[in-house]
């Protein structure tokens, strides 16, 4: 009789999950059966659901990419992890280790990349597996349901903020403060940078505050290039776009600095608009950053293993996905939701 465990499962777009069993897998080379205790839920899972990106997933398939479990098993091989060890899966769930963006430092834009709760089964379940050369090493006393959301949102973030080339001391924007912005909030005063936080909820607004913003703009009742620019006596130094409305990316252009940096992290559906004349006459940088690299989750990982990030995190459970999803639609989670197993 074939081993089974729960999953949330897309059995298609656009269709409500489906809380079922799901057949129990064997971990192969390299790879780690773990039991699942905590999993984020991401923004890019209701992506996933729904098939909104050009290349989408094929279902049936478990999204889920901030799972934090106990290894149980091991497949063949040597493993750089243990059966008992606290480990993580994240967005890039492997690579393959010899192509030039891997050999490179930039494995996440491996051509063969696997990619956690979308080409492979993720933790929206309570079983899943990892593959021991990518997981995350989840640090000792970490809370599971609070480090869950670094594995994607946290180390997003922290490889934006380290790509926008903002430097201690000057001015950064994070625009959109959801799941990623209220972590980018405190990345970025960790990293000694000067926060500016823009959204269109208060609520939103008070959150960022809260974990260290200097200034705060509501969007959605004044000209936030306006507010920016005036706040910062010629703009930031750094923009970082978590926002999922479209708008926000055209905004970023008007609140950069000359000679400015903007990282794009959001991924709403559809383009922006791009003016280039202002573009090359402020020698604007415009760059997209995909989640981080194993070096980058290490030490994503290490803020907040010493305390200096903590994700606003609200408990629910796996039959609750659907219910968490509509939430996220709307705009009306405060922080991040991580399920607990």
């Amino acid at each position: 009789m074939t081993e089974t465990f729960t999953g949330a499962v897309v059995e298609e777009f656009g269709a409500p999950l489906v809380i079922e069993d799901v057949a129990l897998p064997t971990p192969d080379r390299h790879q780690a059966l773990v039991k699942l205790i905590a999993s984020g839920v991401c923004h890019t899972d209701l992506h996933a659901a729904h098939g909104d990106w050009p290349v989408k997933p094929e279902p049936p398939f478990v999204p889920g990419h901030e799972g934090v479990g106990e290894v149980v098993a091991l497949g063949p091989g040597s493993h750089s992890v243990a059966v008992g060890d606290l480990v993580g899966n994240v967005w890039l769930w492997s690579a393959c280790g010899e192509c030039e963006q891997c050999r490179t430092g930039w494995e996440t834009l491996c051509p063969d990349a696997e990619y956690g709760g979308y080409t492979v089964d993720g933790s929206f379940g309570t079983y899943m597996l990892v593959d021991t050369r990518y997981c995350a090493r989840i640090p000792a006393g970490s809370d599971p349901l609070e480090v869950a959301p670094i594995l994607c949102a946290g180390v997003t973030v922290y490889k934006g903020l380290k790509v926008s080339e903002t430097k201690p001391g000057q001015f950064v924007v994070i625009s959109g403060v959801g799941g990623l912005g209220h972590i980018a909030v405190q990345y970025a005063k960790a990293m000694g940078m000067r926060v500016i936080a823009v959204d269109i909820a208060d609520d939103k607004l008070e959150l960022a505050k809260k974990h260290g913003a200097e200034f705060t703009v509501n969007a959605g009742e004044v000209d936030p290039a306006a507010a920016v620019q005036e706040y910062t006596n010629g703009g930031a130094h750094g923009i970082l776009v978590t926002a999922v409305h479209p708008a926000a990316f055209g905004q970023a252009i008007g609140m950069a600095r000359k000679g400015g940096t903007i990282v794009f992290n959001g991924l709403p559906p559809g383009d922006f608009p791009a003016p280039i004349f202002d573009i090359v006459f402020n020698g604007l940088t415009v760059r997209g950053s995909l989640v981080g690299t194993r070096q980058d989750l290490e030490e994503a990982l290490d803020f907040y293993a010493r305390g200096l990030i903590h994700p606003t995190v609200h408990e629910c459970r796996l039959e609750d996905v659907n219910e968490v999803f509509e939430k996220m639609v709307k705009g009306q989670i405060d922080g991040r939701m991580a399920i607990r197993y």
